[in-house]
Formats: C-alpha cells, sequence, structure tokens
C-alpha cells in the first residue's frame, strides 16, 4: 500500500486524503491503536502518550501513525493485514441524546439515536467490539468510545464513559448535557472484534469500562445462539464502580455457559467474590483450563499488559490474545 505525503502531514492524514483508512482510534497519540514499525526512512514524532508507545518501542522503530511526520520516504510494517484497511470514507451520522444516566461511581451510560440518513438508513450497522468518534454539540472536542450494544435496525447506540478529571467530554456530560442534544457520530471504527473463524472459547479480560466491547460480543454471541465456552472476568477498584451487572445476568439467562468473575482490587467492605485484578484471575484460570482459549482484553495499559503476560506464560499463542487499550485524551 503506497501513498504520498508532504512534511506537514500527519502519516495518517495523508493516507486518509488517498482515501486509504488504516486502524486509528483516538489519533492524538492516546492509545496505540495506530502503531506501526519503521523499517526504513526518516521522521519527526510530535508529543504522545508513552501508554501508547514505550520509550523502548521507540528505539526499536515504532511509531504512532497519528503522530508522525515524514522527512523522507519511508517503508513501514504494521501489525494488521489488508483486510484492516478500508478504502471508502469513515461514515459520519447525526445521532440524538435519549438517555443519560450513573453506572456505577465515575462512569455514566449513555444512548443514542441515529437520525435517518439517506446513505446510511437509520440502522446501526457495525461489528461487536467496535467503537464510534463522538463530537461534542459545539464541535469544541472528539472522543472514542467502544459500543457496548449488538449492532440493531432500530439505530440505538449504547456506551458506557469513565468521567474524567476535566476532561473536555466528561465536563459536557457532567454539567451541560440533555436528552435532545444532537452529536456527530463518526463510524463505526475498530479492530478489536471476536475472530469468527476460530472455534476457541472466548475468555473476556476487562477493566472499568473497558466492559463495553465486551458486552457488545456477549450480546452478540446470545442472539447467535452461540454454544461455545465463555467466561468474562471484569475487575474494578473499589465496590461501588461496578455497573452493567443487571446486563451481564440477562447475558448469562441467554448464555448459560458464561461463567462471570466479578473482581475487585482493593475492596474496602467485605467482597466474597475474587480480591486483586482481572489478570490475576485469568492468570489463576488458566492452569485449569480444559481448551486453549482465545483472549481478549480491554481496560487500562496496565492491565493489558498483565493479562498478555498471564496468558504467555499459560502457552496461548500470541496471536490468540487480542487487546485494546482504554486511556484517558
Amino acid at each position: 500500500i503506497a501513498f504520498d505525503a508532504e512534511p506537514s502531514d500527519t502519516l495518517l492524514d495523508a493516507a486518509e486524503r488517498a482515501s486509504i483508512y488504516l486502524p486509528s482510534s483516538c489519533r492524538e497519540g492516546g492509545c496505540g491503536a495506530c502503531r506501526v514499525s519503521r523499517a526504513s526512512g526518516e521522521v519527526e514524532l510530535l508529543s504522545y502518550s508513552s501508554s501508547a508507545l514505550s520509550e523502548e518501542e521507540r528505539m526499536s522503530g515504532d511509531i504512532l501513525l497519528c503522530r508522525t511526520q515524514p522527512r523522507s520516504d519511508l517503508a513501514l510494517r504494521a501489525p494488521f493485514d489488508e483486510a484492516a484497511v478500508g478504502y471508502a470514507p469513515i461514515p459520519e451520522r447525526r445521532a440524538t441524546l435519549l438517555a443519560l444516566e450513573p453506572a456505577g461511581s465515575g462512569a455514566v451510560r449513555l444512548v443514542l439515536q441515529y437520525e435517518d440518513d439517506p446513505t446510511f438508513g437509520s440502522a446501526a450497522q457495525f461489528t461487536a467490539g467496535q467503537f464510534v468518534e463522538l463530537t461534542l454539540p459545539d464541535g469544541s472536542a472528539k472522543r472514542s468510545y467502544s459500543l457496548a450494544n449488538a449492532p440493531n435496525w432500530d439505530g440505538k447506540l449504547e456506551l458506557f464513559i469513565r468521567l474524567q478529571p476535566n476532561g473536555a467530554f466528561s465536563n459536557y456530560l457532567r454539567a451541560h448535557a440533555a436528552t435532545g442534544d444532537t452529536l456527530l457520530v463518526r463510524g463505526p471504527q475498530g479492530q478489536f472484534t471476536a475472530d469468527e473463524a476460530s472455534a476457541a472459547p472466548r475468555w473476556f479480560v476487562v477493566g472499568g469500562t473497558g466492559l463495553a466491547p465486551a458486552l457488545s460480543m456477549l450480546r452478540q454471541m446470545a442472539e447467535f445462539a452461540d454454544r461455545r465456552p465463555c467466561r468474562l472476568f471484569f475487575g474494578v477498584n473499589r465496590v461501588e464502580e461496578f455497573f452493567a451487572l443487571d446486563v451481564i445476568e440477562e447475558i448469562k439467562a441467554a448464555l448459560p455457559q458464561l461463567v462471570v468473575t466479578l473482581c475487585v482490587w482493593k475492596p474496602e467492605t467485605e467482597w466474597r467474590e475474587f480480591i486483586g485484578t482481572p489478570a490475576e484471575a485469568l492468570a489463576q484460570a488458566l492452569p485449569t483450563a480444559t481448551e486453549t482459549p482465545d483472549i481478549y482484553v480491554c481496560g487500562p495499559p496496565a492491565l493489558i499488559a498483565a493479562a498478555e503476560e498471564a496468558g504467555r506464560a499459560a502457552g496461548v499463542p500470541h496471536d490468540r490474545i487480542f487487546s485494546e487499550k482504554f486511556t484517558a485524551a
């Protein structure tokens, strides 16, 4: 795949100008979704988060497409195949805010309704596990959030969003958002989706609002009456941060083989279930697995690293561990 780029372009913007849409998420150097390896050539990196690209990774030649400007011809190696590359613009649609309510301590649940669109109709068409980018009504900020519901013909989008201190989108949700608001939705996007070619059990390891894409995939499994073994390791720091437990119970009724482990890192009251992180619960469970599972991990970078280490230690092949980082903008 080849495209031209000006020295003032980021590689991601240059590719999109050539109608090549490469995997990305935050577009601000915070998530690592657009990380590739530089085989040759010179670049300049703009500011980025070390959680998205460590110094060791940078020194080995890795770059972030959204934060890299070219200084010569470049050859890049991508950790995805051509099926992950789009050649049509990512849809942009308008949606109305239908519901905004607390979701545990420090998070909220949003429900959006797509407006009818002459090109895309009214349905919410996406692959379970994908995310969308939301733009504030005044256009001042854009943020990416995973969808928690399954694709549907009704045009509904459900999201769980962690409220960040002084976050641009969080401040809107705390103080200004109201039902009836109109937001621009760019998506669907993302490759954190279930591998339908694999018949292996699916184990989901999630922290906080990283639960959202796991809910989407599990709801899709429930709709399809998928009978493969599946597990959910859901962790929070404190008990009061749990949310969507009623949704999990509904999924368990439809997927009776689903085993759920609720994890609290530092319980301040009596807690009878797992004490520790979802990665620690995963490490404890893997040695007793009768089949090697596909592992889907979503949450903060430390959870991703710990779960990947636990998987490798138990002999899970690297390409059977799928992950998506949740980081603050």
